[in-house]
């Protein structure tokens, strides 16, 4: 259990330095930039894969669908769909939407493990969101900027849920590496569609660094650490440390010198810690007295 709690704690905060990093990619093609993260990313995972003696396997029609379907969703839909939904709505309703995947996992992650779903858990998750909300504020705008929210938060989800069936026989190598692999041709297509031959350029020295640490970090480091965990935890309490997300943004952007934390910032940080308390803390176990003899 502190090994798994351990490793999500370490992926949410190393996704949420997206924050602090991603302005240095402003400039630079969304979609050819993820690819070329994802692409990036997928050849260390191959490697490390290789040098653990966990290179490619025969893979069966079922994990093949399940591979395909998390990088369709939790890693390519989820990049067009929060680019696409900042276009109609403020990002502080868009973060404060996705937040709310703990609460999902609480309630969906039992189901796929074929267990009911953990009151205390779902308690856990509710208020790990509300630290999260209250350092991301709600901001505002229109209802399809809230509808595309609304399925970032679905792919969020399921780049969980739909990694465990195939966690148990592929491990968190290969699937971290089969899944960045396959999020790669997904992304070119899209960049065609919605960039045209603008897909990718050569990036600055700026750009060259951010990418090389989306595809190091937040890539490799950090799906290894929650392909890890998530097997150890469950979906459910797993889900409780997407609460990181914001610490690690505003990590990232002390230590870059882009901004300040405020006082939110750290009541969210505690509200977040309180939730991880509730979730992580081991259920009671009633002692039964044995019959009294008559």
């Amino acid at each position: 259990m502190r090994r798994g709690a351990l490793g999500a704690a370490t992926a949410m905060f190393c996704v949420g330095t997206l924050t602090g990093v991603s302005p240095a990619l402003h400039d630079y093609p969304v979609y050819g930039g993820q690819a070329v993260r994802y692409l990036v990313g997928a050849v260390l995972l191959f490697a490390v894969a290789q040098a653990f003696g966990k290179g490619p396997v025969r893979l069966t029609r079922r994990e093949v669908f399940f591979l395909v379907a998390l990088a369709l969703t939790g890693l390519t839909a989820f990049n067009v769909l929060i680019v696409e939904s900042t276009r109609f709505a403020d990002p502080a309703t868009v973060g404060t939407v996705v937040a709310a995947v703990p609460i999902v996992l609480a309630l969906l992650g039992p189901v796929m493990e074929r267990r009911k779903p953990a009151p205390r858990v779902l308690l856990a998750s509710v208020v790990v969101v509300a630290g999260v909300v209250v350092t991301s504020g709600f901001g505002g705008g229109s209802p399809l900027g809230l509808l595309l929210a609304l399925g970032a938060l679905a792919c969020e989800a399921g780049f969980s849920l739909l990694a465990l069936p195939v966690l148990g026989r592929l491990g968190a190598i290969r699937v971290s590496a089969y899944s960045a692999a396959i999020a790669v041709p997904q992304l070119v297509v899209v960049g065609l569609v919605l960039d045209g031959p603008h897909l990718v350029r050569v990036p600055t020295t700026s750009e060259a660094l951010a990418l090389g640490y989306l595809a190091v970090v937040v890539t490799v480091f950090a799906f290894l650490c929650w392909y890890t965990s998530l097997p150890k935890l469950g979906a459910d309490r797993a889900g409780l440390f997407s609460g990181f997300l914001p610490v690690g943004a505003v990590v990232s952007t002390v230590v870059l010198g882009t901004g300040q934390p405020r006082l939110a910032d750290l009541v969210g940080a505690c509200l977040v810690l309180v939730g991880l308390a509730i979730g992580l803390r081991p259920a009671r176990v009633r002692e039964v007295s044995p019959p009294r003899r008559r």
